[in-house]
């Protein structure tokens, strides 16, 4: 018999004693027109509790609002406590952002990875830049990777009775020993009697490995594969696929360590090896389930594969066919280009050096309109200490350096993968609004194919 699953914390204990709650949820912001709006539900008030029960996190929350009845208990930034009863639609939210996704605090990595990329960044800058959370809630809601290392058995309970699924899981080896001494942390070896776990319950996950050369490639990126693939199969499998990409390494990283970068060499060898993979697996599991992210086939001078290659991208926030899924969009973004513009325009776009040449397609396309310039740049990342980096690494003192006395034209478009996400921020800690200072010409955020089109073609506000 279906048991309903279980939601935030009671406010009070079975005979009324007072319990640890989480924070209550501070909003953000309240979209027009929804039910927060008609309440009257303003930026810093704080949601209390929901039928008696607090929150720990939007999973929580968005589980506690599908019913039909609802008391809120609201308190506004003055302290003043409002109760609220309404009724709504089961699949009617209450139209409130918040400040935060996590109530009760962030599940923080502990592990000590020597290729973690967030200790190999410089010291003094903001503190979220230090974060290494390691949250299989932010990774259910956002898919952010965790590797199952710190989990206790109420999270592995509340896992089961949400359907907290899928997970995105950073593997690195399936080895015991291996995966142990790679995370330094003896609980990774648990790895494959993790997995059987989610295969019982016929929960699933995403894959990652993040191939350090000497270390976890060859015979033992094999293994790996070969172990996932084997909970690949099914009418529900438990791994649902497998990203491979290879480590990054900063100029910040101790020197004595044991990593070495991907050259093109062993970028070479890894995509033979995987490509041999999915030869194998497509038959049996009917999909190619192991994939190389695009910096492989960019790191190797090799041709990317057709869009088709890469199925549903199921791994495309991992940089795993996203330049193919941009040029898909880009088809679609110009499918009707105008003959010429009725005004030149000239501007620019900035790309990471290691992705440029295979979007210089892009620009010829474009540039095919008679009146429009468009000058992509590639750049190198000083601040990393890395010649090919995507462009997602981009940091605004690359930018400033780069650019120094380049013809930037009307414009410079910008992609806003280089920023925080919801803040006009770098990793470098420049904000937005400070290079735009900097540069001599307006700077355009541009997220899609259809944004990067609209800039150069379109109605952008810079035209007289």
């Amino acid at each position: 018999m279906w048991n309903e699953p279980s939601a935030g914390i009671a406010l009070a204990g079975p005979s009324g004693e007072p319990l640890s709650l989480p924070q209550p949820a501070v909003v953000a912001s309240v979209e027009p027109e929804s039910i927060g709006a008609e309440l009257g539900v303003e930026p810093g008030d704080r949601l209390l509790s929901i039928n008696g029960r607090r929150p720990r996190d939007l999973i929580d929350l968005q589980m506690l609002v599908g019913e039909e009845e609802l008391v809120l208990e609201i308190q506004d930034p003055g302290g003043t406590l409002h109760t609220v009863e309404l009724e709504k639609d089961l699949d009617v939210g209450l139209g409130l952002v918040f400040t935060e996704a996590l109530f009760d605090g962030l599940r923080q990595c502990n592990n000590a990875c020597a290729f973690c990329f967030i200790d190999q960044q410089p010291p003094g800058r903001r503190r979220s830049l230090y974060l290494k959370d390691d949250d299989y809630r932010l990774s259910f809601l956002y898919g952010s990777y965790l590797t199952l290392t710190n989990l206790t058995p109420a999270d592995w309970q509340r896992i089961e009775q949400q359907r907290l699924s899928p997970l995105f899981v950073s593997v690195h080896a399936t080895d015991p020993e291996l995966r142990s001494r790679l995370l330094v942390n003896p609980r990774a070896g648990l790895l494959l009697e993790q997995l059987r776990w989610f295969a019982a319950r016929d929960l699933q996950i995403h894959a990652q490995v993040v191939v350090c050369p000497g270390l976890n490639d060859g015979p033992a990126l094999e293994r790996t594969l070969r172990d996932l693939a084997g909970f690949g199969g099914g009418d529900w499998p438990a791994v649902l696929s497998a990203a491979v990409v290879p480590v990054g390494l900063t100029r910040f990283r101790p020197k004595d360590d044991a990593l070495r970068p991907v050259d093109r060499a062993c970028a070479r060898q890894v995509v033979a090896q995987v490509e041999a993979l999915q030869a194998e697996f497509e038959p049996a599991l009917g999909s190619r389930f192991a994939w190389l992210s695009d910096e492989w086939y960019l790191l190797a001078g090799l041709l990317l594969p057709p869009r088709r290659a890469y199925e549903d991208l199921p791994q495309q926030e991992n940089g795993v066919g996203s330049i193919r899924a941009f040029l898909e969009a880009l088809d679609a973004a110009t499918a009707a280009l105008p003959r010429r513009l009725d005004r030149p325009r000239r501007r620019s776009w900035v790309v990471g050096r290691l992705v440029a040449e295979a979007l210089q397609p892009v620009v010829d396309r474009l540039n095919a309109v008679e009146g429009l310039e468009l000058v992509l740049h590639g750049l190198e990342s000083p601040y990393w200490g890395q010649q090919q980096v995507v462009t997602g690494l981009l940091t605004g003192s690359d930018l400033l350096e780069g650019l120094r006395d380049a013809d930037l034209g009307e414009a410079l478009l910008l992609p806003n993968v280089m920023l925080r996400q919801g803040e006009p921020v770098f990793l470098d800690d420049m904000t937005l609004e400070q290079l735009r200072s900097a540069l001599p010409v307006p700077v355009l955020l541009v997220g899609s194919a259809a944004d990067l089109v609209a800039c150069c073609i379109g109605s952008d506000g810079l035209d007289p």
